[in-house]
Parts: C-alpha cells; sequence; structure tokens
C-alpha cells in the first residue's frame, strides 16, 4: 500500500519561497504521473502542478513561472518549490499519487501574509 507524506509547509510573507517535499512509501519508479493539488478553506480541491516518469511538467495558470515541481525516483520523492507566494496560494497542499483510485497524502498547510 502506497502511502504519501507531505511536509515543509509553514507561515511565509508575500514574496517569500517554500519548498513542499513528498515521501513516498513504495517506488514511484513505474508511478507514471505524480503531482500537487491544494485546497483553500472554502473552496474545492484544485490542480496545482503534475510531473510524469519522463520529466514532463505541467501547471495551472496561477502557479505558472513561480512554482517548480521534481521528483527523484532513487529517493521516492516529489517535491514543489514554490517562489514569488502570493497570499492566494494560502491552502492545504496536497501530494497525489496518479493511479485509480487516486492516492491522497494527508496534506501540508502553506499560509502566505500579506
Amino acid at each position: 500500500q502506497v502511502q504519501l507524506v507531505e511536509s515543509g509547509g509553514g507561515l511565509v510573507q508575500a514574496g517569500g519561497s517554500l519548498r513542499l517535499s513528498c515521501a513516498v512509501s513504495g517506488s514511484i519508479v513505474g508511478v507514471n504521473v505524480m503531482g500537487w493539488h491544494r485546497q483553500a478553506p472554502g473552496k474545492q480541491r484544485e490542480f496545482v502542478a503534475l510531473i510524469t516518469v519522463g520529466g514532463s511538467t505541467n501547471y495551472a495558470d496561477s502557479v505558472e513561472g513561480r512554482f517548480t515541481i521534481s521528483r527523484d525516483n532513487a529517493k521516492n520523492a516529489v517535491y514543489l518549490q514554490m517562489n514569488s507566494l502570493k497570499p492566494e496560494d494560502t491552502a492545504k497542499y496536497y501530494c497525489a499519487h496518479y493511479s485509480s483510485p487516486m492516492i491522497w497524502g494527508q496534506g501540508t498547510l502553506v499560509t502566505v501574509s500579506s
């Protein structure tokens, strides 16, 4: 059973940076797609970024150019580097294992103050 554990969230001022990590119990070598989603208070969970096994990436328009997703298959980990953070980036961030059904971590909270 694959389990995902996120870390790296916290409180940061607008314009600052954070790096989120997702530790995967179980190999991700054969997992085609891993990603990050987020859910702000009172809103639905939304897509943030994904990365394929070949390293191709895709980003939500709202984070394009500011966030970078990466993966380390040897360490069974996925990362999200977040730069130029804005208050509207405040949310709980979830790592996602794109399988059927999707597997989610417990989330890590990111709060961006203005």
